[in-house]
């Protein structure tokens, strides 16, 4: 049973800032790694947790579920009532709106939780309670998944998560756009961001990553794809990356969450 509901939402308003499309690729990596999930559970619900001011992400994220899970349910959930209200006319069968924050104000227990620049503004010494409050809501086999993108959704990192805590950090971009791997260093989730400082291991990461494709440059005559493909194989050789050339494909490279996670005192 789920925890009783406060009678507040949990969390502050976002700066709402949403564009169609922007979250694509979150959702094409939610659908092949989560997707077998979704179609097993006997309630596929999915929760786009602080969708913005217009409700485009949660819009295309029933679209794309239901591409890989047809019988997948979205709830798309915003702490500003007067967002909420501006997304009703878009509800279809399969698609609601509701006012809400990391309390999660559902009477079932979701598959997955999509949260999608929500913590930036937030300070990182409250990322590791929101993330165990959202996995905490979780249903048996759900995972959440956090993360911030750019604008137009070019570059995007995210970690995921089950009831047990972090377990991968996913590192996505448009590879034509890309000058380095470090690039998305801006990118980075509120747990990361500000540990990209030497020391840290995500800073080595990075510039291990930023070494590989360097290495790589020779490939990128044959295209930006195969080159991150080179990269990540020569990255693979010291970093436990957790996906292979399917992914890599789309321009994507996740590693396991204990490589990059920050030094102590960050307690998530």
């Amino acid at each position: 049973m789920s925890p009783r509901t406060p009678s507040r939402p949990v969390g502050t308003v976002t700066r709402g800032t949403t564009n169609p499309n922007r979250l694509r690729r979150m959702d094409r990596w939610i659908a092949a790694t989560h997707g077998a999930a979704l179609r097993r559970a006997a309630d596929p619900v999915a929760v786009d947790l602080g969708y913005g001011a217009a409700p485009w992400t949660a819009v295309e994220l029933l679209a794309r579920l239901r591409e890989t899970a047809p019988h997948a349910r979205v709830v798309g959930i915003e702490i500003d009532p007067a967002r909420v209200a501006a997304a009703k006319p878009y509800e279809r069968d399969g698609l609601t709106f509701r006012h809400g924050g990391f309390e999660l104000p559902l009477p079932t227990a979701p598959v997955l939780i999509r949260a999608a620049n929500v913590l930036r503004q937030y300070d990182e010494d409250q990322v590791a309670g929101v993330w165990e409050r959202l996995c905490g809501r979780l249903a048996p086999g759900g995972l959440l998944v956090e993360g911030t993108c750019d604008e137009i959704g070019r570059r995007h990192v995210w970690v995921a998560l089950d009831p047990r805590g972090p377990r991968t950090v996913t590192f996505a971009t448009r590879l034509g756009s890309l000058h380095a791997p470090s690039d998305l260093a801006e990118r980075l989730p509120k747990a990361l961001i500000h540990r990209n400082v030497p020391g840290e291991p995500v800073h080595a990461f990075l510039r291990d990553f930023d070494r590989a494709w360097a290495a790589a440059a020779p490939y990128a005559s044959y295209g930006a794809r195969q080159r991150w493909i080179r990269t990540a194989r020569d990255l693979s050789a010291d970093w436990p990356v957790a996906d292979g050339p399917a992914r890599w494909r789309q321009g994507e490279l996740t590693v396991t969450w204990a490589a990059l996670a920050p030094r102590p005192p960050f307690t998530g």
